[in-house]
């Protein structure tokens, strides 16, 4: 059996959404300073790094991210590879040869190059899924999408993507780090924090190869 961590790292130099919260992480109590242990701070925004998505961030009075169904967020998933693309449509999706019965899709694309790398900046030019794609990952039967940047939608076009997946109550989980991992099947398993009513969470996400 091989694990693979798929989430980002977190440190006050990450990347995140423009105008969202950075990340603040602080050890407040020190032992080299007197204190009986070390206690830290930390503050961030919902949506850094590798967090997952609740339908109430789009969607005005619908589910916090605490509801979603642990069972979709567990289970057997495809990755599948899309290098040379800059905007996941649908007719890439029906050309990946997506296994008939898969539930749970993680899409790598170029954007994992950027987590590699240890890049700090934000880019807007990210790879992400336009909502001809989201409409047939719906259609599909996709119960959980996963995306290596953080945003599953493209630049400044959040809604209509969004929209259209979390209204069919697909997961949404952003932020993965898939630059280690090959396409294929594995065992798929996210645990985003269980804050109450709240528009996301981080997670810590893995992928399993037996």
């Amino acid at each position: 059996m091989k694990i693979y961590d798929v989430t980002v790292g977190v440190s006050p130099t990450m990347p995140v959404w423009p105008n969202n919260p950075g990340v603040e992480l602080e050890r407040m109590n020190k032992i080299e300073a007197g204190a009986n242990s070390n206690v830290s701070r930390l503050a961030m925004g919902v949506h850094s790094g590798t967090h997952v998505d609740a339908p109430v961030h789009f969607i005005q009075g619908a589910a916090g991210v605490d509801t979603l169904k642990l069972e979709i967020l567990m289970g057997r998933a495809s990755v599948i590879n899309l290098p040379k693309v800059a905007r996941v449509t649908a007719p890439d999706l029906a050309a990946a040869k997506i296994p008939p019965r898969t539930r749970r899709l993680l899409i790598k694309t170029r954007n994992s190059g950027f987590w590699a790398s240890g890049d700090e900046e934000f880019h807007t030019d990210f790879v992400g899924v336009g909502p001809d794609a989201a409409e047939w990952l719906v259609r599909r039967g996709i119960q959980l999408v996963g995306v290596d940047y953080l945003s599953v939608a493209p630049w400044k076009e959040s809604r209509p993507t969004h929209e259209i997946l979390l209204q069919a109550g697909v997961i949404v989980v952003e932020g993965l780090n898939l630059s280690g991992v090959r396409p294929g099947s594995y065992e798929f398993v996210c645990l985003p924090l269980k804050l109450l009513d709240c528009d996301g969470a981080p997670a810590r996400a893995v992928l399993i190869k037996q």
